[in-house]
């Protein structure tokens, strides 16, 4: 397969975000578009990324292909690409993935593929009654904020407002967000919706800012939570994150 990336920083910051959750990942290659679907190694978090056909300058495959990598060696890879290189990715008949970046200059760098003995990773089919869009940016700020008192965050829902809040020990942090010409919000019902959840996660997942300015939050009650970044004919991240079950 050959792969020409005219536009770096996509793949550079799908990456870059990806690896901080999934260390080794597969990669399928089709004629749709490069896929991976993994799980972190707690099991506690599910990262779907599809970049699409489209999104390449140049898209060769004989066959649909798979490749395993490791993220982080492809991630200080992908560091040293500059906003302007032409990113090339090949795969080489020594089982290698070949990654040239070219500008005034022309790098090439290989790292090996490996087998990953794993099981196919399905994405599961979840139902959720709460949707909110909105600014990214909008989701990081709240993040960030109730971040500073706890180390886990309450999503509450309903028609007409998404709160997110935290309790620490002695502090709390309660934010409101309201529908408005840039925050949809939708509910299947007039019922409340609350769900609980791992900062230190989220905090991981919120990266995907980088990537869109637009971000679809979807949840339920003591049900996972599905968070997607989307850039139209390009790529779609999302996260799924299980929900934290209180013991008392």
């Amino acid at each position: 397969m050959k792969l020409v990336l005219a536009e770096s920083k996509y793949f550079k910051d799908s990456i870059s975000i990806i690896s901080e959750l999934v260390t080794e990942a597969k990669f399928n290659v089709s004629n749709n578009g490069l896929e991976m679907v993994a799980m972190d190694p707690a099991n506690v978090a599910m990262v779907i990324f599809k970049m699409l056909s489209s999104c390449f300058t140049k898209y060769e495959i004989k066959e649909t292909e798979e490749i395993a990598i490791n993220l982080n060696n492809l991630k200080q890879i992908l560091r040293r690409a500059k906003s302007d290189d032409v990113l090339t990715l090949e795969t080489t008949e020594d089982n290698k993935l070949k990654i040239q970046m070219k500008s005034n200059t022309t790098r090439s760098f290989s790292i090996p593929t490996l087998e990953i003995e794993d099981k196919e990773q399905k994405v599961p089919e979840l139902t959720f009654p709460m949707t909110v869009e909105m600014n990214s940016g909008m989701l990081t700020e709240a993040i960030e904020d109730v971040s500073v008192v706890a180390e886990s965050v309450t999503f509450l829902g309903e028609k007409s407002q998404l709160s997110v809040k935290a309790e620490g020990d002695l502090s709390k942090a309660f934010i409101e967000i309201k529908p408005d010409e840039q925050t949809m919000i939708r509910a299947d019902s007039d019922d409340k919706f609350k769900a609980k959840f791992s900062l230190e996660y989220l905090k991981k997942m919120i990266a995907g800012s980088k990537l869109s300015d637009k971000v679809s939050v979807h949840f339920n009650t003591d049900y996972p939570m599905k968070i997607e970044y989307k850039i139209v004919d390009r790529l779609a991240l999302s996260f799924i994150l299980a929900p934290r079950v209180d013991n008392d």
